[in-house]
């Protein structure tokens, strides 16, 4: 597993929750280091360590716990990157969904050795879309909706978003000026 992911983990356990509980989650799941570095290369079975340590340690499910990071990601001031990202891929929450597809090709873009899963939407008709995402990495799914519930509330649009099972997440459009969304510019320097 590519170790911007398991730091992006471990800021998500760190900011969330505190330094403490990190360190109880690092122990427990016996990493033998301090912390992941963002360019190195981890087994996968270290990722499923953390993410079974963090669970225990929480009293969480899996895909609830991996939805706040995807809510972590889009949000965090932290990392304003990953939201400026996201909103490339387009000037309405609707251009944004239907642009998913090019996700994993725009973030090699950035880092070239980071392969995300391939995620494919499918438009359905009156505002209703199939986002799925391959089960290459267990896990991607419930992190893309929470990334999905946090920019639907960027863009100021009201969505209701079920996982629907097998990676595939049903997204239906209420209303699409809900209300004012947070301002973006492409202009370096703003969010």
């Amino acid at each position: 597993m590519h170790g911007l992911i398991n730091k992006a983990l471990q800021a998500f356990l760190t900011q969330t929750y505190g330094a403490a509980l990190w360190r109880r989650v690092a122990d427990d799941a016996r990493l033998g280091f301090a912390g992941f570095e963002a360019m190195l290369t981890y087994d996968p079975v270290l990722t499923d360590r953390v993410l079974d340590a963090a669970c225990r340690a929480l009293g969480r499910d899996r895909d609830g716990l991996l939805e706040d990071m995807g809510t972590f990601l889009a949000t965090s001031p932290a990392l304003p990157g990953i939201r400026r990202l996201l909103r490339f891929c387009g000037a309405t929450f609707e251009e944004f969904l239907l642009s998913l597809d090019d996700l994993p090709d725009r973030v090699q873009l950035a880092v070239p050795d980071l392969r995300l899963p391939t995620i494919t939407v499918e438009d359905r008709g009156g505002a209703f879309f199939l986002v799925t995402c391959q089960p290459e990495w267990p896990g991607f799914a419930p992190v893309v909706l929470g990334l999905l519930r946090a920019i639907a509330d960027d863009y100021g649009v009201l969505a209701l978003l079920d996982p629907g099972g097998d990676g595939v997440i049903e997204v239906r459009l209420i209303d699409r000026r809900f209300a004012d969304g947070r301002a973006f510019r492409l202009g370096a320097g703003s969010a």
